[in-house]
C-alpha cells in the first residue's frame, strides 16, 4: 500500500512539474512576443498644458531611444498648449512644464482620447506628466 501511494504521489508530482514548466515556457514566449512588438510599434499621444506664466515646456518628441529620448522645448508658450507627437516602442510619453507660479498649472498626456497621466500645481512642475508607454497595455 505504501509503495502504491508513493507511486501515485510521484506521478502527480511529475505531471504537475510538466504542466508548470509548460506554463513557464508559454509565459516567457508571450513576454518575448510583447517586447518584440513594443520595440517596433509606434503610437501617438497629445500633450496638453494649461496655466499662466509658463516659462517653457519640455516634452519627449519621438526620436532617440527609450532610455534617452529626444527632448524638445517650447519657450514662452501660449496656453492652452497642445502638441501631438509619435513615439515608438517603450519610450514613455512625457511633458514637463516650467512655471513661476504653478498653482493653476495642469499637464496631461492623452492617448486615444483618454487621459493616461495628469498632474496639477506643484506636482506638474516637480515631476511633470510621465506615463508608461501604452504599447504595454
Amino acid at each position: 500500500m505504501n509503495r502504491t501511494v508513493r507511486s501515485v504521489v510521484s506521478a502527480l508530482a511529475v505531471t504537475g512539474l510538466a504542466f508548470g514548466l509548460g506554463a513557464c515556457s508559454e509565459a516567457s514566449g508571450k513576454a518575448a512576443e510583447k517586447v518584440d512588438k513594443a520595440v517596433t510599434e509606434s503610437y501617438e499621444v497629445t500633450y496638453e498644458v494649461t496655466g499662466e506664466n509658463i516659462r517653457s515646456i519640455d516634452y519627449h518628441a519621438g526620436d532617440g531611444t527609450a532610455m534617452q529620448p529626444r527632448v524638445e522645448t517650447d519657450a514662452k508658450p501660449t496656453t492652452p498648449w497642445t502638441k501631438t507627437v509619435r513615439l515608438h516602442g517603450i519610450m514613455p510619453p512625457a511633458v514637463m512644464p516650467v512655471a513661476d507660479k504653478p498653482q493653476d498649472l495642469t499637464c496631461k498626456v492623452v492617448y486615444q482620447g483618454k487621459v493616461i497621466k495628469e498632474a496639477k500645481g506643484e506636482q506638474a512642475v516637480a515631476g511633470g506628466c510621465v506615463a508608461v508607454s501604452p504599447v504595454f497595455n
